[in-house]
């Protein structure tokens, strides 16, 4: 298997102003880089964690991308405010730079684009974005900010920016796995080392979760669709394509040892039973509709295979995350 190559450095713009003084408002920042020569995403970390750009000031980006949890949630659906239950769950911002398309169904082509949408969305931060933009523009330390580092005023163009530039930093690439790809043979586990030739023959999971961020960045339906309890149309939803009703974004498997719940709805709460459910998806919801062809017969994993391969996926886990205690469980809701 070839070796992955290592992320070259996002090449920030750099416009030579001061470092930006903190938000007090914002919570302390973890489980980043060092962002001392990128103003823009300085600036789009301090909006990250700053609760300003939720209608009632007590919701901010990172309360669903939580940093210690790989910048996804715990929860299987993330409580917006007033405490307002979403509809799906919250993936990982991490390692986002390289992707085509953002959310679960696809509906945003840019990380900008992205970046605004939970902003305005009623179940989540709950202020339209034109508001957002005059609640900074009302304050002159963030007028000062934007002007600092984009020469504007704040705007949904510059808030967009500068939300996408902080999320394009959070790139991770210093694994377990990634050194054992370098040749370092004792970085990972025996039973690890069984579970990864397992992820790319028997289980069939390279298919979709191949290259350096192990995803394929396509959609796929993978039988977690009927019409009827699981009515979460997906992709389809979006294009309006029947046939891709029941497609999802096929997420990335870096540190998604920490990122539970698993899936579009958060069904899974473990590693173990997204292994399981794909070992023979039908056993699991036996009338599903257009489930993906490769994923029509059982795996017959065995109890020891399956476990070598969550072994596998936990060598995925970035350093920065070592001094925390990995966990493949979600938190009770």
């Amino acid at each position: 298997m070839p070796r992955p190559v290592r992320s070259l450095a996002l090449l920030a713009a750099l416009i030579g102003v001061a470092v930006l003084a903190p938000v007090f408002s914002a919570d302390a920042p973890t489980y980043d880089g060092d962002l001392s020569d990128n103003p823009r995403a300085q600036l789009g970390r301090q909006l990250f964690f700053d609760p300003i750009l939720s209608r009632d000031r007590t919701v901010s980006c990172a309360s669903c991308h939580q940093p210690a949890r790989a910048f996804a949630d715990d929860r299987a659906v993330s409580l917006g405010v007033e405490g307002r239950v979403g509809t799906r769950n919250t993936p990982s911002v991490m390692n986002s730079a390289g992707r085509t398309r953002f959310f679960w169904d696809g509906r945003s082509e840019t990380l900008e684009e992205q970046a605004l949408a939970p902003i305005a969305n009623p179940l989540e931060m709950d202020l339209p974005v034109d508001q957002a933009v005059a609640r900074l523009l009302a304050d002159p330390a963030w007028v000062a900010r934007f002007q600092a580092t984009y020469n504007a005023a704040p705007s949904p163009r510059t808030l967009g920016r500068a939300l996408g530039a902080y999320q394009k930093t959070l790139n991770t690439v210093d694994s377990p796995y990634d050194r054992y790809a370098l040749g370092q043979e004792d970085a990972i586990s025996d039973a690890a080392k069984r579970g990864r030739l397992l992820f790319i023959t028997k289980a069939q999971c390279v298919s979709c979760h191949a290259g350096e961020d192990f995803t394929s960045d396509r959609f796929k339906n993978i039988g977690i669709y009927n019409g009827r309890e699981f009515n979460d149309e997906g992709r389809g939803g979006i294009t309006g394509d029947p046939t891709q009703k029941g497609e999802f974004k096929v997420p990335g498997l870096r540190n998604v040892a920490l990122t539970a719940p698993y899936m579009h709805n958060g069904m899974f709460k473990t590693l173990r039973e997204v292994i399981v459910y794909y070992d023979d998806p039908g056993k699991v919801i036996p009338d599903s509709i257009g489930r993906d062809a490769q994923l029509r017969d059982p795996l017959h994993l065995t109890e020891a295979e399956i476990d070598d391969i969550e072994q596998f996926l936990h060598t995925l886990t970035d350093d920065r995350f070592a001094s925390r205690a990995t966990s493949s469980t979600a938190s009770p809701p």
